[in-house]
Parts: C-alpha cells; sequence; structure tokens
C-alpha cells in the first residue's frame, strides 16, 4: 500500500512576504518621523538625557558662531579708505585729491581748487559733488568715526613776505568752516564730532620759493579718527603722510607758544 504524499502548504511565502513588507514599512515611517522631529523636542529629549554636555555643546557652538559672523563681517572704518578712493577715481578726481590710510585714521588733501576760486570761501558746485561723495563714503562707517577735523591752508603769496594777517587767517578758517558746514547738513554725524581749523599759511608742505610749490599748499585737509586712534599732534600725521621733510617744516611747541605770547 502507498504512503500517501505529504501536501506543501503554498500560502508559506505570502507571511515571509507580509512580515517583510511591514517592516520595509516601519522602516520608512521612522525615517519620516526622524525627519520632521520639532528641533526644540528633540533638543529637550537629548538634555534630559545628558544635561551638562549639551549646555556645554550649545555654548561652544554659539561661541563658535559669534567669531565666524565677526571674520566675515568687514570692518567698515578699514574699508572707509577704499570706498573714498572709489568715490573720487569716479568723479575724476584722482589729481586733485590725495587719500592716505593709517592706524586708526583716514586722511585726505584737496587741492583748494576742488572746493573754491581764487580768494573765495564761496563753496563751489563741483566742491559740492565732491563733498557728496564724500558723505556716501563715510556712511557706513559713520557709527566708527571719533572725529571728522576739516582744515583750511592757504599759500604765502610772495616768496619774501607773509599774507596779511588778518585775511589770510579768516580766508583758512572760511574755507574750513564752509566745508565742515556743508557735512554738517548731511545730518550724518553728531555735530559736536565735527571740527574746523584755519592755519593760515602757517602749515606749508611744500617752500614758497616758486608757484608750482606754492599752489601745493593751497588745500583743503580732512582728518577722520575713530576711537583707536593714539593721540598725534598735526606734525605727527604730517610725517605720516606728507614724509619727515615737510614735517620738519613745522613749527614745533616752543615756536608757537613764543609766537603768541603778549607784548
Amino acid at each position: 500500500m502507498k504512503k500517501p504524499k505529504k501536501t506543501v502548504n503554498g500560502g508559506s511565502w505570502m507571511d515571509t512576504y507580509g512580515d517583510m513588507v511591514t517592516l520595509l514599512l516601519c522602516f520608512f515611517v521612522l525615517l519620516y518621523s526622524i525627519s520632521t522631529v520639532d528641533q526644540s523636542k528633540w533638543e529637550n529629549l537629548v538634555k534630559s538625557m545628558n544635561p551638562d554636555v549639551t549646555e556645554e555643546a550649545a555654548k561652544s557652538t554659539a561661541e563658535q558662531t559669534q567669531v565666524a559672523a565677526e571674520e566675515m563681517q568687514p570692518d567698515s572704518f578699514e574699508q572707509m579708505y577704499e570706498s573714498l578712493v572709489r568715490e573720487f577715481q569716479t568723479m575724476g578726481l584722482d589729481a586733485e585729491v590725495e587719500v592716505i590710510k593709517g592706524d586708526g585714521y583716514n586722511f585726505i588733501s584737496f587741492r583748494d581748487s576742488v572746493f573754491f576760486d581764487g580768494d573765495s570761501y564761496v563753496l563751489r558746485e563741483d566742491g559740492q559733488k565732491a563733498l557728496d561723495g564724500f558723505c556716501r563714503a563715510i556712511a557706513p562707517a559713520v557709527e566708527e568715526i571719533k572725529e571728522i577735523e576739516v582744515l583750511g591752508h592757504t599759500t604765502q603769496a610772495l616768496p619774501d613776505r607773509q599774507n596779511e594777517t588778518v585775511s589770510d587767517r579768516m580766508l583758512s578758517a572760511e574755507r574750513a568752516a564752509q566745508v565742515t558746514a556743508y557735512i554738517q547738513k548731511s545730518n550724518l554725524i553728531d555735530p559736536a564730532r565735527l571740527i574746523s581749523l584755519g592755519f593760515g599759511q602757517f602749515r606749508p608742505i611744500a617752500k614758497f620759493d616758486i608757484e608750482e610749490n606754492r599752489m601745493k599748499n593751497r588745500r583743503v585737509e580732512i582728518l577722520i579718527t575713530n576711537d583707536e586712534a593714539v593721540q598725534r599732534s598735526l606734525t605727527e600725521y604730517y610725517a605720516q603722510v606728507y614724509g619727515e621733510e615737510v614735517a620738519a617744516m613745522q613749527p614745533d611747541s616752543e615756536d608757537i607758544q613764543e609766537s603768541v605770547k603778549p607784548e
């Protein structure tokens, strides 16, 4: 008598397939839940498991972010020099304006023809445009500016004779005041941080011997300093800006004191 054949259960593979599909579904649900987890809830969960490490990591991350931001953010006062040069180049004033950058300061020297006609302190239209460009260049760094000094200078008209005292002093002071007032009208900076000074013919940067040299002395200078600038005399600035030879032409403190002593 033959033994009956055992029947194979054909539905067993369905069980395996069903388990595999269920596991895949759970896996994708887990991935989705992780991708959409609330950041604050996740941080609270991690913090509850290890608060000390989490606080230190958060502090370190914040410090690194701050340092990175400071490194990426350019120093606007340092960039002022580039902005000034670019503005005056755009206006075609390269030959009339000199811009010098130093430690904590920017120094700009304008030939007097940029702002004024001869023997006049009325600000020319071209001079106003030049000052508009100046104001645009310093605007991004205005909060970092400590002071803006405007220095007016004349030249000795004759090689061997000083100018008439009152008119010489008044002309340089009026020119400095006109430039300062125009900057003040821009409302960029606190007027208390604006200073105008007139030196007459007594702060030359060239000799009075020939007309070409005398023309160099007719000028308006603007000195912009920040809080980090070292306190310097004008002669010390001149040594850095124009060189030691020009600095040697400037009166020292004893000479200035002697000139103002009452008779």
